[in-house]
């Protein structure tokens, strides 16, 4: 039987990169991931772009500050993920 570790970890969390387009929640961010992706029939790049709800606890993101998210349990009706760090602060706005 293998050994099992006493210190139990998770496993890897879903992470994304984007923008945030808004910051008009309490505690609510709307981050903005943009994907490339290949076109099934013409085999050419196309960017795709998805709206995030992520989860501010402190209310320190402004909007174009670049951000990294991570997959969490459901903590509204949209919201499924939260903010783990700042990469980039906006330079003004």
């Amino acid at each position: 039987m293998a050994e099992q570790t006493s210190s139990t970890t998770r496993g890897r969390r879903q992470e994304l990169v984007g923008v945030i387009v808004s910051t008009k929640m309490d505690k609510t961010v709307v981050v903005k991931v943009e994907k490339t992706i290949v076109h099934g029939l013409y085999h050419r790049y196309m960017k795709r772009n998805t709206r995030y709800y992520a989860h501010d606890s402190s209310n320190q993101c402004g909007v174009g500050d670049r951000v990294e998210i991570v997959a969490s349990r459901p903590m509204s009706k949209l919201k499924r993920w939260r903010v783990q760090r700042v990469l980039k602060k906006s330079e003004g706005v």
